[in-house]
């Protein structure tokens, strides 16, 4: 069975920067859009970011927009997510998801719900933002 696995967090400060990876395996990564999540204890899933691997179309939430980027290495099957300028709300638990572009299309999946139609995921990395 395929996952995708997300990799990468830790402690930084505010102002801070991280990139986390997630690494795709044991499906054809060209065909389908990854897209990172994230969880805050007590709040709902947010979709931060995703990339449709195709042809490199890329979303972010804005939340996040002009902070973080999204890219992908299709040679080594990894998407990374840089996130620069990290800020104390962007503390949660990240993890790493991937649907097939052919059945979703949206390029904003990750973004904009319905989105629990995941064909692979994986266990999550911890980003903590001190003040």
């Amino acid at each position: 069975r395929g996952s995708a696995a997300g990799v990468g967090g830790g402690l930084v400060q505010s102002g801070g920067s991280l990139r986390l990876s997630c690494a795709a395996s044991g499906f054809d990564f060209d065909d389908f859009t990854i897209g990172w999540f994230r969880q805050a204890p007590g709040k709902e899933r947010e979709g931060v970011s995703c990339i449709r691997e195709r042809d490199g179309s890329s979303t972010y939430a804005d939340s996040v927009k002009g902070r973080f980027t999204i890219s992908s290495d299709n040679a080594k099957n990894l998407v990374y997510l840089q996130m620069n300028n990290l800020k104390p709300e962007d503390t949660g638990v990240y993890f790493c998801a991937a649907v097939n572009w052919v059945l979703e299309a949206r390029t904003d999946w990750c973004i904009v719900p319905p989105n629990n139609n995941m064909d692979y995921w994986g266990k999550g990395t911890l980003v903590t933002v001190s003040s």
